[in-house]
């Protein structure tokens, strides 16, 4: 429950700051692992993808957190909202941050700000009970 209100996306935002300016030679293409299909074609992994793909991941973890109707998504939906404008900002002034890597993570923030307004909005309507008017019988 405490974890509403606080932007999961932050996390994968974060490492890759941290691995951008503290570790400057490491290579967002350099491969992280290799692994033998049955098809006998090798299918690798880089360090960007294991990136995007914990932003993907923890994109659900939003989307499902956003089905909520409380001050703690308002809260929740802002930080998002913060978190992408600080990465866009980023993305277009850092010279650290203009990788495909970076980019993707933007396009995964951006679809966290779209998603999570469209299912608090779709989720709000179906809280919304209207009262009906009685019919008085005469």
């Amino acid at each position: 429950m405490f974890m509403l209100g606080f932007p999961l996306l932050l996390i994968p935002f974060a490492i890759y700051n941290i691995i951008a300016f503290l570790m400057p030679g490491v290579s967002w293409t350099g491969v992280v692992s290799t692994v033998l299909m049955m098809s006998g074609a090798d299918w690798t992994m880089t360090a960007g993808d294991v990136l995007v793909a914990l932003a993907i991941l923890l994109l659900c973890g939003e989307v499902m957190k956003s089905s909520r109707i409380s001050r703690r998504t308002i809260i929740d939906h802002a930080l998002s909202l913060i978190l992408f404008l600080g990465m866009l900002i980023e993305f277009l002034l850092v010279k650290q941050a203009a990788t495909a890597t970076f980019f993707l993570l933007l396009v995964v923030g951006f679809i966290d700000v779209l998603g999570g307004f469209a299912v608090t909005l779709r989720s709000a309507q179906r809280d919304l009970t209207v009262e009906g008017v009685e019919r008085v019988s005469s």
